[in-house]
């Protein structure tokens, strides 16, 4: 007859179970207080590092190809997506500039998604009892988490549209473990308001040599006209996820 229950002291431990997550953490940290140590001391910003790869993103074929990758990694680094959008629109264009950074972007979204998934592997576990009653707080992430699982595109879906932390959401998803497919498909569809507008923005440049650019006033406006949008949509799916919520708990 086999044994329901297992001996606790025969079970491994948490810190043997989640033993391989540790030097891959130290790796990241490494590479993010790396970034940020480089960045300080030769005093680039943001802005300052994206202004120095423009030469290697109008580089042809390439410049695509650096472009695509920069922001396919950058999530690592916790580069702010918002700047290389930007330059993507003033290098690319409008219309080549929304394609490649939905492209880089959702290419970024699942790097982040599979880091989380990592990490999250065994942390959080709906079936145990136990774990969910350790604290009020916890119990509460354990219904969220229950939550984005069984609604898995719509919450995403609202996350993007609200414009919440690009890649917090990205790596929160895979955290908890949600489905792949409905989270990119979410990401893909929930970013475009907001790609377009910065795209946009970015494309409205049409001289950047100076402290102040010069802007196109059409491609400017058709920018903040679909930025509006994007803020009404956000308010409008905010006060549904709001209200949602509260009939849940």
């Amino acid at each position: 007859m086999a044994i329901e229950n297992e001996h606790p002291a025969a079970r491994p431990s948490w810190l043997r179970l989640h033993a391989a997550k540790f030097p891959a953490l130290i790796f990241w940290l490494a590479l993010i207080f790396g970034y940020q140590i480089y960045a300080s001391a030769n005093q680039l910003s943001p802005l300052e590092i994206t202004q120095r790869l423009l030469n290697f993103m109008t580089n042809g074929f390439w410049g695509v190809i650096i472009y695509i990758i920069l922001y396919a990694i950058r999530p690592l680094i916790l580069f702010p997506s918002t700047v290389l959008t930007l330059a993507g629109g003033f290098v690319f264009g409008p219309v080549l500039g929304v394609l490649y950074t939905i492209l880089a972007s959702n290419i970024s979204s699942t790097i982040a998604y599979f880091v989380g998934h990592f990490f999250g592997e065994g942390m959080l576990k709906d079936d145990d009892e136990k774990t969910l009653k350790v604290s009020e707080t916890f119990r509460v992430l354990q219904g969220y988490a229950r939550r984005m699982r069984e609604n898995s595109f719509e919450t995403v879906m609202v996350m993007r549209f609200i414009f919440l932390p690009y890649d917090a959401v990205s790596y929160l998803a895979g955290f908890l473990r949600i489905k792949y497919l409905p989270f990119i498909l979410a990401t893909a569809l929930g970013s475009i308001p907001g790609t377009m507008a910065f795209i946009g923005f970015g494309a409205s440049i049409e001289r950047f040599d100076g402290a102040l650019p010069k802007l196109n006033p059409v491609t400017l406006g058709f920018s903040f006209a679909i930025f509006v949008v994007s803020l009404a949509l956000s308010r409008m799916f905010k006060k549904r996820e709001t209200k949602d919520y509260s009939v849940v708990e």
